[in-house]
């Protein structure tokens, strides 16, 4: 027989509702009771006892957990900080790189400027009209020619057989000039001949270059008068061509590393070391001729040479 389910009854749950509030008003004053109790009475608190047994009972297994979990709050500790460290390191290499870049551009900017000094100095010591250029491209020495493009021509007054000079010296001749570029020969090409003077004799040679860039790129000089030997540290300069071109006279080459005579002396050839670094080259002039016209009775102007030879090619 099945038994039936008790009909319900709202009474019956007023009840039960009634005894759940009253528990726990209970527990609430059993817990107020205790807490006036243990702060009033101090160390004799009647619930010391429980607090040390509990103490006991639960502080061991406290000191556990703590062992237990330590090794994995480090490891997620470490990780964090790997992380962070990481983080931090990517930062400083950008930093790093960002600084040496802005110095790298500092220094260049430097130099660059006291190269702008140092052209604006010739010119204004030597009376040349120069029309500032820089150095962008160096030609392949697969094209058996030393040639250097730089990023000034017609429109600037630039035209072939123009000289061309830096700081230190003489660096060449226009080969060809288009209208915002041109070509320069170096003076080290092996097919470049420039007219030189040891400006301590006045004696006359013609360079020739070797072909080199480098350590090595030495002008071999042929002087005309073979009964003439150049000294170690003798400067060259320019002969100068007829109308400045190729080029110009008084320009400095560089000096003198030694000198030796043929068999027989029927020749000396000197080797110069030119003042002008071909390896490295950035801002160069090119002379587009004198401040003003030199008349003909200012002979102190009149650059040896000048009105009668040819000072090279």
């Amino acid at each position: 027989m099945t038994a039936r389910p008790r009909p319900w009854s709202p009474g019956r749950e007023r009840d039960a509702s009634r005894r759940a509030r009253t528990a726990v008003v209970l527990t609430v004053l059993t817990a107020v009771t205790v807490m006036t109790l243990d702060a009033g009475t101090g160390p004799d608190s009647p619930v010391e006892p429980a607090r040390a047994a509990a103490g006991q009972v639960f502080g061991p297994l406290e000191s556990g957990l703590t062992t237990l979990s330590a090794p994995v709050v480090n490891g997620v500790d470490t990780l964090v900080d790997i992380r962070r460290l990481e983080s931090d390191n990517t930062r400083l290499e950008r930093e790093v790189a960002t600084l040496r870049t802005e110095l790298a551009r500092g220094r260049a900017e430097r130099n660059r400027l006291a190269q702008y000094d140092a052209l604006a100095g010739v010119s204004e010591g030597s009376d040349f009209r120069l029309v500032p250029a820089r150095v962008v491209a160096v030609g392949p020495a697969q094209a058996f020619a030393r040639t250097v493009t730089i990023d000034a021509g017609t429109a600037d007054g630039v035209r072939a057989d123009l000289t061309v000079v830096e700081a230190g010296g003489l660096v060449g001749r226009v080969l060809w000039a288009g209208a915002h570029a041109s070509t320069v020969l170096l003076a080290v090409d092996a097919e470049s001949v420039v007219g030189g003077r040891l400006a301590e004799s006045m004696e006359l040679g013609y360079l020739r270059g070797s072909g080199d860039l480098g350590g090595d790129g030495l002008l071999n000089m042929d002087v005309v008068d073979p009964t003439v030997e150049p000294e170690p540290g003798d400067t060259v300069v320019t002969w100068g061509s007829r109308g400045g071109t190729p080029y110009v006279a008084g320009v400095p080459i560089g000096t003198v590393v030694d000198a030796q005579a043929s068999a027989g002396n029927q020749s000396v050839t000197a080797r110069v070391e030119p003042f002008a670094d071909m390896s490295s080259l950035d801002l160069v002039g090119v002379v587009l001729g004198p401040q003003r016209p030199v008349p003909r009775s200012e002979l102190s102007r009149v650059a040896p040479g000048e009105a009668t030879g040819s000072g090279g090619r």
